[in-house]
């Protein structure tokens, strides 16, 4: 019973919330003194803030994940973890998040309110507009670079700001291309903005910012020569990634990275090369 509450809880997930880490890390600045006493209480309310929006959405899907392959073995719409007790969990997680939140600078509470404000309006109504959804995903990546730079005190460049937005986009598209190619007639039922995006639309839109995802990168990386060698590592990323959702897998962004060893093997000599680069 406990692994169910812990699964619901999506732990893999808190992976994204790495992203508040970043511009302290792209900026040199990871090894400053005092910064995990400032980092972990932010990464804290986010983990805790996410879960509970993970949860509220499962809660709302629950009736159609039950059609699904493979949400309807998540601990909700199986029945494992009964509504009242998620219900109760989820409000205890936000409510945990939003006191350790209490502590932050007044720019970075905010930020952290809007977070919560964007995943309770995806879940209750927004998931299902065209396009809105895919911004709505977009802009929770955006609120955590900024709630770091927030919180480190650290300016974010346009371009690496441009970067994660359309990297964003770019993934939420490939995830949704890789759910109507999975689900066939019945992704419909399960998702129903995907039944007006029209035919070649997905695939194109994830062409496109796939491209513009490696100009605004290496326009980034112009200012930060050190990287000027992870442009290729970049592409490479983005081309497999594209080859994966092309070929029928899914395009979740985490499991694909935790799952693809290729797309692993890249990430890590990127993140390798950042480190070398940056901190030797």
């Amino acid at each position: 019973m406990s692994a169910s509450y812990l699964t619901m809880l999506r732990p893999t997930q808190w992976l994204k919330n790495l992203m508040l880490f970043f511009p302290p890390f792209l900026s040199g600045h990871m090894l400053a003194p005092g910064l995990p006493g400032r980092g972990l209480p932010l990464f804290a309310a986010f983990c805790l803030a996410s879960s509970a929006g993970y949860i509220l959405n499962d809660l709302m899907d629950r009736e159609r994940d039950a059609f699904h392959p493979k949400k309807r073995l998540r601990p909700i719409p199986s029945g494992a973890v009964p509504v009242r007790n998620a219900s109760i969990l989820a409000a205890l997680l936000l409510c945990s998040g939003l006191l350790i939140g209490l502590t932050f600078p007044p720019a970075v509470l905010q930020l952290l309110g809007a977070y919560v404000l964007v995943s309770l309006l995806y879940s209750l109504a927004l998931k299902s507009v065209p396009l809105v959804d895919l911004f709505c995903i977009s802009a929770g990546f955006l609120i955590r670079l900024q709630a770091g730079g927030e919180m480190f005190e650290i300016p974010i460049s346009p371009w690496l700001f441009l970067t994660v937005f359309l990297l964003a986009i770019f993934l939420s598209i490939g995830k949704r291309l890789s759910e109507t190619r999975s689900l066939g007639d019945n992704a419909i039922d399960h998702r129903s903005s995907l039944a007006r995006y029209p035919a070649g639309f997905l695939p194109g839109t994830m062409y496109m910012t796939g491209s513009a995802v490696l100009v605004t990168y290496a326009m980034y990386v112009v200012l930060k020569p050190q990287l000027i060698f992870t442009v290729p590592l970049c592409l490479f990323g983005l081309l497999r990634y594209i080859l994966r959702v092309s070929s029928g897998q899914n395009g979740d962004p985490t499991e694909s990275l935790l799952k693809d060893w290729t797309l692993l093997l890249v990430s890590s000599v990127w993140l390798f090369m950042v480190i070398w680069s940056i901190y030797r």
